[in-house]
């Protein structure tokens, strides 16, 4: 296999400052058959003086290259970087021929073709450096240029692209040209996709998945074209400079890797968010936050592109803060005053449960890094960053700027970014000018402090009494300026559980954690950064965390709920609550809870992370049978049906909990949940799963499963209960499937990784430990960075919390040489590891 280069800061800045591209044309054949598809590549550009350079591209077959109309050598192309030698100053036309490989990884074109029907599908990912697997270019993302793309695709196929696409006759669909935007950004969409079309603002609007789908997408359109129009029309009441592009349209597409991808005019999603099965209200809002994400970005990244890949802060965090304030704005009430089944909490209250956590694990290992980098050395490292702290720690700084700063002069410097920005690159320092050109506040100060630095801050809370007057002093172990809420509780006297708020204020953290002096009695819970305005652990006071662990249920705000609840789970992650505790103030509490994102993120940190990991093997039953009381209460609270989503939630973390049989085989005989809800396939493949691993099924059962819902997530759901079965052939066969051969596609892969290891198998499985590091490296270096992120991910054996698995990984990380992209999960693994190692050792 050829060398694949990495692109480096220097080797782009040096390009960036020799030439100006100005044009691709670009003509996709997707008709050459199920393998490789034919794309050629006209690419107009200037040269500034005489010079020598590279286009990148990586063929199946490079079938001819001609510059200015000389032919180039085809056999010149080293890796994936193609010489361009003794270039002239002035303009200059390149055109490649090739031929090019689908995927199955979801990197470059991946092809998908749909088990229900046979009908297929492909669509592009581009992202950061995979624009060479379907075209050549100067891939960088401060060359921005216009495409112009022509696609020829099979009979009875629909194109989506950037622009609005025409139908010209014999299967060939033209685009609109784009406006200038970075390759990693363009995007095509080609099978026989189910469609639904509308106009808003004089836009086309659509949005599409594959046919099988249809019925699904069709229940949920008048939901997704009402969110999508709300958010757009929200964002044009922010920002001065109307959306950019022509159209948008938004397509759900198969095995797709991440969440969503922001293609200017052609936002790309995982379609699972096509729901085909029951979901609760906060799974609806995530998937609309998800919508509102995407749109803030075709201002933050495609109208305003980063200039290197150190700056992806710019485009994520600001994406992330936007999506969730956003969609908090944009929906106070439905029809009666009830908002819509898409706003199931205040979004910021789901943010601090689902995704804060997420940047606060990330930003506590050896791997965190600054939110903006100071110097992100090439493309393989840039990858890298997109994580919890890109994300949830950027989002987060943001919303601490905008209490600092104020809305007013945020939307302003905002604006004035995009006016001098628009449709060219930016970095930081461009963007902090702009913010204090709308200020009088000391900006560059603030982004030093919160930009630059790596780590999360505690605030840690003591509160002393005397008659008549009490005080608060929050230490603070960390650098940066914190503006917090802190709010004042006091037990409900009439029923000695409920605590209601006697007042919440601001107030800066001091360096010194100077005590504040307030009138009044001392309260019963005093809780920092109330609101959650700021990104720091808080320690809570010996009194109020007594107070918390007997009546967190009593806390009138779920936001509030929201940061007690994260302080306690910090607190068992940093070996300062014992897991046993937190399970039990679950168990005490969350039978109480009204809020479906707090419910669901207590209980997925409770079963993945106590039950599975902190507890030891000895103590897991006693865990498992909390969860399963907790759940069984929770079902029980629901019966009368008034809570539908809050009892789907209950019944599927009972299912995973289950350490027996017997009561979720008797469901999936029955085709029910006593009292409901009936079983949907997303419901039976997850009994289906747990009585793999209780080796309550057999080939047999998942072979007849996999008759019923023969679907692609069927096809998941088999992979993932065949792993799961407690056989010594099954598992051999399981780890062949994954490490031995190339054949699963990335969701397929993932389905079989995530059955493979299962705490109740430690015995069985045990002998796969040792051989996971060498294989994991040997299959990242063949498959590529997604398949080496999900082999990090979820071919882990998180099960497997002991001493020796900790020093096999140490091991493999000092001599074996994984790839960057594996490199990372497996240090981030090690150090959970560690973590737990040490939760379990407290």
């Amino acid at each position: 296999m050829a060398r694949m280069s990495v692109l480096t800061r220097d080797e782009a800045q040096n390009r960036a400052q020799l030439l100006d591209v100005h044009r691709y044309t670009i003509d996709l054949d997707l008709t050459a058959g199920a393998e490789t598809f034919d794309s050629r590549t006209l690419i107009r550009f200037g040269a500034r003086a005489d010079t020598d350079t590279f286009v990148e591209i990586k063929p199946a077959e490079l079938r001819s290259v001609t510059l200015d109309g000389q032919p180039l050598d085809p056999d010149a192309l080293d890796g994936n970087r193609l010489p361009l030698k003794n270039l002239t100053a002035g303009e200059h036309e390149l055109r490649v021929e090739a031929s090019m490989r689908y995927s199955r990884t979801g990197e470059g074109m991946h092809r998908f073709t749909d088990p229900t029907d046979g009908e297929t599908y492909v669509y592009t990912q581009l992202f950061l450096d995979d624009v060479q697997r379907v075209f050549a270019a100067f891939d960088q993302p401060d060359l921005k240029a216009v495409f112009d793309l022509t696609v020829t695709a099979p009979e009875g196929w629909n194109v989506l692209a950037n622009g609005v696409t025409e139908h010209t006759g014999d299967g060939v669909w033209r685009a609109a040209p784009t406006p200038l935007i970075p390759t990693y950004l363009v995007a095509v969409a080609a099978g026989p996709w189910h469609s639904v079309r509308t106009e808003h603002r004089g836009l086309p609007f659509g949005i599409h998945c594959r046919r099988s789908l249809a019925p699904y997408l069709d229940a949920d359109a008048d939901e997704l074209l009402d969110i999508t129009r709300a958010c757009f029309d929200r964002y044009h009441e922010k920002f001065e400079e109307p959306y950019p592009f022509d159209s948008y349209d938004q397509a759900f597409v198969p095995e797709f890797n991440a969440g969503a991808m922001e293609n200017p005019g052609l936002v790309t999603f995982r379609d699972e968010f096509v729901f085909r099965s029951a979901v609760t209200d906060t799974e609806r809002q995530t998937r609309a936050m998800v919508v509102a994400h995407e749109m803030a970005h075709m201002w933050f990244g495609d109208l305003v592109t980063l200039k290197w890949w150190d700056d992806i802060w710019l485009n994520e965090s600001f994406a992330e803060y936007m999506g969730y304030q956003t969609l908090n704005e944009v929906a106070p009430g439905g029809p009666g005053g009830q908002p819509p089944r898409w706003r199931g909490t205040d979004t910021w209250t789901d943010f601090g449960v689902s995704r804060k956590a997420w940047g606060y694990d990330a930003d506590q290992r050896p791997t965190t890094h600054p939110v903006a980098p100071g110097n992100v050395p090439d493309t393989a490292s840039a990858l890298l960053n997109f994580d919890g702290i890109s994300y949830a720690k950027g989002a987060s700084a943001l919303r601490q700027l905008v209490a600092w700063l104020g809305e007013k002069d945020f939307l302003a410097g905002i604006n004035i970014h995009f006016q001098r920005h628009r449709f060219a690159n930016a970095t930081l320092a461009d963007f902090i000018d702009s913010l204090a050109a709308a200020t009088e506040r000391d900006v560059h100060a603030w982004a030093d402090a919160w930009l630059r630095t790596t780590g999360v801050d505690t605030l840690t809370a003591s509160v002393d009494a005397r008659p008549g007057q009490w005080s608060l002093a929050l230490g603070r172990d960390g650098d940066r300026p914190h503006r917090v809420t802190v709010g004042v509780y006091d037990r409900d006297l009439h029923d000695g559980r409920s605590l209601l708020l006697r007042e919440r204020y601001e107030t800066d953290v001091p360096r010194d954690g100077a005590p504040e002096p307030r009138t009044g009695t001392r309260p019963a819970l005093v809780v920092p950064n109330d609101l959650d305005l700021t990104y720091a652990k808080i320690r809570l006071d010996e009194t109020s965390l007594e107070t918390v662990l007997r009546g967190l249920s009593g806390i009138p705000d779920a936001l509030t709920r929201a940061v007690v609840w994260n302080a306690l789970r910090d607190m068992v992650r940093d070996g300062e609550l014992a897991p046993a505790d937190y399970l039990a103030t679950a168990a005490a509490h969350l039978p109480e809870e009204t809020d479906l994102a707090l419910v669901q993120g207590v209980l997925a940190f409770a079963c993945v992370h106590v039950a599975d990991r902190y507890v030891t093997p000895d103590q897991r039953p006693a865990a498992l049978a909390t969860l399963t009381g907790l759940c069984r209460d929770l079902i029980r609270r629901t019966e009368d049906g008034d809570h539908p989503g809050l009892r789907l939630i209950a019944v599927r973390h009972f299912i995973d909990v289950a350490a027996r049989p017997e009561p979720i085989a008797a469901w999936l005989a029955d085709g029910t949940v006593p009292g409901g809800p009936e079983l949907d396939p997303e419901l039976r493949w997850r009994v289906m799963a747990r009585l793999a691993v209780l080796g309550a099924v057999d080939e047999a059962a998942v072979a007849a499963e996999l008759d019923r819902d023969p679907s692609a997530t069927g096809q998941e759901g088999a992979a993932r209960c065949r792993a799961a079965l407690p056989d010594a052939d099954a598992k051999a066969r399981a780890w062949e499937a994954l490490f031995g051969s190339d054949d699963l596609s990335n969701y397929l892969f993932t389905a079989t990784a995530r059955g493979f290891w299962q705490p109740e198998q430690a015995d069985l499985v045990r002998p796969y430990v040792a051989r996971y590091y060498k294989e994991a490296v040997a299959l990242a270096a063949r498959r590529g960075p997604a398949i080496a992120e999900a082999a990090g991910r979820w071919a882990f054996p998180v099960h497997a919390v002991d001493a020796e698995t900790l020093e096999l990984g140490e091991k493999c990380l000092r001599k074996a040489d994984p790839t960057p992209a594996l490199r990372r999960k497996l240090a981030d693994q090690l150090d959970d590891l560690a973590r737990a190692l040490r939760v379990r050792q407290a």
